[in-house]
């Protein structure tokens, strides 16, 4: 792996030992390594190679009117009839669908493709009913559960496996990107040899199997969101852990057909399909949108991630949409809009829907319709008030994700305390609806007239004019909107998206957000002399000012009006702004960080002036940096939901203020509606970001409903960044997007804030840009369980915000209180051993009392199960009761779960600077005898540099360092004494054990082959190592190559990593310098303490107190090192570890403990 520019290996010969390298030859060779980590970046984002990606366009839609022919014959109420799949049809005509699809010629299914499924016996007894009359048709489907036989039934049904083949053989072929099938009979309760509950076939089941043996696939995922439990499915493919099942069905423990155990959450699979089988059960009616969704973001989204389909069948029974007289829901169309649009970054856009269940009419049409508008690419429609997650369906969740957590990665690590702590939250019990008039009103928003034009873009060459004019290496640079503008135009993204001509903001629109005070200061910088811009410009914090800077900020702001004009007019879909200079971290009276006025928080008010005061607008930052400006703009309004993920380290990163933590909330009416997700270190990547984005962002976002979403889009996070140390990739940032799309009605827009690497922001906005235009999202490589200190993070935050959004509060008991009730052997949560004995019923006859007596697809006022859905009340006003009625709940919350404490801040830190100010000529700051600075310097976004003769120094230090031997650790070991004369020992043997988990202390002796290191997912070792070298995270720790027994002089001797990756996290030497003495800050402990390479803290360790580990889990800082033996160790790599940067720190200490360096 390529070391950090400022810790790498610099490839020139050093001069002689005791002589320092020339200046111009020291400046050479780091712009020469700098320039090759640049190089090196940019090859690997080429290998994307998005100018080759063939775009696939189109959805498949398939049906024959042959498939309407077959009926019940003695029972015209049956309701599995004809009409399920003609109303359809005609409603899909009668919207303009069907003309927009690429209609697919059907077939009938061969017999040898049903047999890939089904028993030849099987097959060869429903053929025979084409030659049975009408009494033997009666009597064989006796011998079945819910099941009619028709003369034409059996071709009806190679019909439906045939149209759903031939979807998927476009849809693998590239001819098409996804596809629906309007099909019938449904199959999903088939099983291999026995027709049930209206299936005689398990159309998807032979699906999969034809795509895995025809079209090479290895892992498909079949989810099924019909209200009946697809069972024929899962017994299909219970041992099988090339396809997921995932079911979201009506369970009510047990009581709803098909009445088995096997339907609930702890049915998991068997032998190598263990794990692979997901139920979702509903255990009471009149779930709605807000469940449904629920679902999706917190179980299927995450183990979809970790499962990486290469296909998704979707089992679409529209029982669960409300009217249907069978699911007793209250979910809408509307809402499969979104749970299609949810799928489609998988599996390379491969969906494909096929019709199961659905027996109100109109409710399955229009569902039906809603889910093929989603295929076609157009927005996700605006979701109805209000939209609260029920207490029953947390607690479904909640259960599944006990009992899949074993199983999967994904689900693992949020853990928001005991079962019992939560106070119970519901939403009020059902009201009386008129089913048709609530159709309309979600078909309405469903079919709103789409925006001729899908993207709009800004651009104007004239923002370029704002730079530096005394650093032009400064990393807010006119290049940075050029190279994306020209990136854009190389992969002809520019003629795709509509342009938006540039403007200049007006002093009056800028008021909405500065004070006059500060505009006209500004404005004055227009007329200054050179001298006197660099003197204004040290007023602010990390901020050149040039003639030009004030007339690009104008514009900057006017550019982002005009595309959110735009969008909120519907002359595009969505919006791009690529602009500058930056505005998240400007004040209302303040530039700061490289922002003069706040691009985005201008935008919100800007469209709130235009339609109301009162239209909901979502921020989303995930600039690596947090927006402070924008966070005050709006901390106290209720109208903007600010989210924002971001760099915090403790406080010690830009902008270095307690403001960017997670327990900052807002106040006022604002209380609940800003949320911080601060990452306390660096190399967070893809695998924090999308837990972020499925665990807190996404289900906030749904609850708020934003009229309109705005993307603060600061691309410092992404990999190769010189500011922000993250490891986000461009796949990242695009599956972001898409996310993001799903709200407001697809009204979204991007403006462009910080980024510093030039390769990185390109490559990141263009995927950006190309999921705004509606491609499918890259291929985003399988994602690893994010870092300890990341989900110790998103805990934190879910912990504070639960109060305010109650689709935060799952009911997930904590690991180890998992561990002691299982240990216990206490009957679990989800335990059936006191559940009344299952009955067998009906799939018709269990329908709740207030709809007997009425036809199936009646549309009258129909009470959903108001006696299930009888739920204690929220203790304050709900949300359809508040002014505010779409944003967070006030829910009085009683949790006896403790909070960590907050670390101290310390009061002589050095707080940190996006880039350094060159000081004016007549500096403030004034300089003491020793020649160091008397003044304080003012904390700024980039790291404050020393001196040009300091850093020729340093860099000519690492120049001789890099030659010097490794020192041996043993050696170290061997040589030096701790004071503490505690020893541990086991009679005498010392046992060395690999570590199980992260958090393994520093004690804990490994050897390890350094040519290899050890895997747990089956790779080879020096595969995993690279890959995860690539990925910025740390392999898995080797297991003891041999065990070395302790005695009188014992020496530990172990081999350490070369290459870890977070030595970025090591910091220098503080000015205060160590003292290798000092005892544990904690317990004040003398033996065996660490010291923290990144704040320079110091901890007992394991064998003492163990405070080392705790000081790793709440601050995330990976590196440490013994006062006691000088060896180091990374808590991410769970090993230890050597390189030459940790050379300097480790000559102090030497020499501070024993009165001379280390030996050359």
């Amino acid at each position: 792996m390529e070391p950090p520019p400022e810790h790498g290996r610099l490839r020139a010969k050093p001069e002689k030992k005791g002589r320092r390298p020339p200046a111009g030859q020291v400046k050479k060779q780091v712009k020469m390594e700098r320039s090759h980590v640049e190089d090196d970046i940019a090859t690997t984002l080429s290998k994307l190679h998005l100018e080759s990606d063939r775009i696939t366009e189109g959805t498949a839609l398939c049906y024959d009117d042959r498939m309407a022919e077959p009926y019940c014959t003695w029972d015209s109420r049956f309701p599995e009839r004809p009409e399920r799949v003609t109303t359809t049809m005609h409603k899909i005509h009668d919207y303009g669908l069907l003309d927009r699809c690429v209609v697919i010629e059907s077939r009938l299914a061969v017999k040898e493709e049903i047999m890939l499924i089904h028993s030849a016996d099987y097959v060869e007894r429903i053929k025979s009913t084409e030659k049975m009359d009408a009494d033997q048709l009666r009597s064989m489907a006796a011998n079945y559960d819910m099941i009619y036989l028709h003369e034409k039934i059996y071709p009806a049904c190679c019909l439906a496996v045939g149209c759903i083949l031939q979807v998927v053989d476009n849809v693998m072929r590239g001819v098409v990107r996804n596809g629906l099938a309007v099909v019938r009979p449904p199959g999903h309760n088939a099983l291999s040899d026995t027709a049930n509950g209206y299936c005689i076939f398990n159309n998807l089941a032979i699906a999969a199997r034809y795509a895995q043996k025809e079209h090479n696939i290895e892992r498909v995922m079949i989810i099924d969101w019909d209200i009946h439990h697809g069972q024929g499915t899962q017994y299909i493919f219970e041992e099988d852990n090339s396809v997921l099942c995932f079911s979201i069905h009506r369970y009510e423990h047990g009581d709803f057909w098909p009445n088995l155990a096997e339907s609930d959450c702890t049915a998991v699979g068997s032998g190598s399909g263990k794990g692979f089988n997901i139920n979702v059960p509903w255990n009471k009616t009149g779930m709605a949108d807000a469940d449904y969704l629920a679902a999706f973001h917190n179980v299927l989204l995450p183990v979809a991630h970790e499962f990486r389909p290469q296909l998704i069948l979707v089992a679409a029974g529209f029982s669960g949409v409300i009217g249907d007289p069978q699911g007793n829901m209250l979910t809408l169309p509307s809402c499969f809009t979104h749970l299609t649009h949810m799928l489609q970054p998988f599996a390379s856009g491969r969906v494909i829907l096929a019709l199961e269940g659905g027996y109100n009419l109109r409710s399955t049409a229009e569902a039906t319709c809603a889910c093929l508008k989603s295929l076609l690419g157009d927005p996700c429609p605006m979701l109805e008030l209000p939209y609260v997650t029920k207490h029953s369906a947390l607690e479904s969740i909640s259960t599944v994700i006990i009992v899949q957590r074993r199983f999967w990665k994904s689900l693992r690590g949020h853990e928001t305390g005991n079962v019992r702590d939560n106070a119970v939250t519901q939403v009020p019990r059902a009201r009386m609806l008129d089913i048709d008039r609530a159709l309309d009103r979600s078909m309405l928003e469903v079919m709103r007239p789409v925006a001729p034009h899908h993207t709009g873009l800004v651009y104007d060459d004239r923002m370029k004019e704002h730079k530096n004019l005394w650093e032009m290496d400064h990393p807010e640079q006119p290049q940075r909107i050029a190279q994306i503008h020209a990136r854009h135009q190389e992969l002809n993204l520019l003629e795709r998206c509509q342009p938006i001509p540039a403007k200049l903001a007006t002093e009056m629109e800028l008021q909405r957000c500065h004070s006059p005070r500060y505009i006209k200061d500004l404005k004055q910088s227009q007329n200054l002399k050179p001298r006197d811009l660099q003197r204004m410009s040290a007023e602010y914090n990390s901020i050149y000012i040039c003639p030009r800077t004030y007339e690009c900020a104008l514009m900057a702001v006017g550019s982002t009006f005009n595309v959110v004009e735009a969008v909120l007019t519907s002359q595009v879909r969505n919006g791009l702004a690529i602009v500058r200079p930056p505005g998240h971290h400007a004040e209302k009276d303040m530039a700061c960080g490289f922002c003069f006025f706040n691009n985005v928080a201008l935008a919100a008010r800007h469209a709130q002036s235009l339609y109301s005061s009162k239209m909901r607008v979502l921020i989303l930052d995930w600039d690596v940096h947090h927006g402070n400006g924008t966070q005050h703009m709006f901390e106290d309004d209720p109208s903007v939901l600010y989210i924002s993920l971001h760099r915090y380290d403790n406080g010690m990163f830009f902008p270095n203020s307690d403001d960017a933590d997670y327990d900052k909330v807002g106040h006022g009416n604002g209380e609940g509606f800003n949320v911080n997700i601060p990452w306390n270190g660096s190399r967070m990547g893809d695998p924090e970001y999308m837990s972020a984005f499925m665990a807190i962002v996404m289900p906030i976002s749904y609850q708020f409903q934003p009229d309109l979403v705005l993307i603060s889009a600061g691309f410092d996070a992404a990999q190769g960044d010189p500011l922000g140390g993250c490891k986000v990739t461009p796949e990242c940032y695009a599956h972001m997007t898409h996310m993001l799309m799903s709200l407001g009605g697809g009204r979204v827009v991007m403006v462009l804030e910080g980024g510093y690497n030039l390769s990185s922001i390109s490559e990141s906005m263009t995927t950006c840009t190309r999921t705004l235009l509606g491609d499918t999202p890259p291929y985003l490589e399988r994602l690893s369980p994010p870092l300890p200190s990341a989900l110790d993070s998103m805990n934190k935050v879910i912990a504070t915000q639960r109060k305010y959004w109650p689709c935060l509060q799952l009911l997930i008991p904590e690991m180890d209180s998992q561990r002691r009730m299982l240990k216990a052997q206490k009957p679990s949560m989800w335990s059936q051993q006191n559940e009344p004995p299952i009955r067998r019923g009906s799939i018709w006859a269990q329908t709740d009392t207030s709809s007997q007596g009425r036809p199936p697809d009646s549309a009258s006022l129909y009470s959903v199960g108001t006696m299930d859905t009888q739920e204690s009340t929220y203790k304050g006003e709900s949300p359809g009761e508040t002014s505010q009625s779409r944003g967070p709940s006030t829910i009085s919350l009683q949790s006896n779960s403790t909070q960590d404490q907050e670390v101290e801040a310390d009061p002589q830190r050095r707080k940190l600077s996006l880039w350094p100010q060159a000081a004016p000529p007549s500096s403030s700051i004034v300089e003491s005898e020793g020649g160091r600075s008397s003044g304080q310097r003012r904390s700024s976004l980039w790291p404050l540099m020393p001196s040009e003769t300091e850093e020729l120094h340093h860099q000519a230090r690492r120049l001789s360092l890099s030659l010097r031997q490794m020192p041996d650790v043993g050696a170290d070991s061997a040589d030096t004494k701790p004071r503490s004369k505690a020893k541990v020992t086991l009679g005498g043997v010392t046992s060395i054990r690999p570590a199980n988990d992260a958090r393994s202390r520093p004690t804990e002796q490994k050897e390890s082959d350094m040519s290899a290191s050890g895997s747990s997912k089956g790779q080879s070792d020096s595969e995993e190592e690279d890959r995860c070298c690539r990925q910025g995270r740390c392999p898995e720790p080797p297991a003891p190559i041999f065990t070395l027994t302790s005695g009188p002089g014992m020496v530990y001797t172990v081999v350490p990593l070369t290459n870890c990756p977070q030595l970025r996290a090591v910091s220098a030497v503080p000015d205060r310098g160590l003292d290798v003495w000092q005892a544990c800050e904690e317990c004040g402990a003398e033996g065996e303490n660490w010291v923290c390479l990144s704040c320079y803290k110091v901890y007992c360790g394991r064998y003492i107190n163990s405070h080392m580990e705790g000081h790793w889990a709440n601050s995330g800082h990976p590196i440490v090192l013994s006062y006691a033996d000088l060896s180091t160790w990374c808590y991410g790599c769970d090993a230890y570890i050597h390189h030459e940067i940790l050379l300097p720190i480790k000559e102090e200490v030497h020499r501070l403990k024993f009165g001379q360096g280390m030996a050359s």
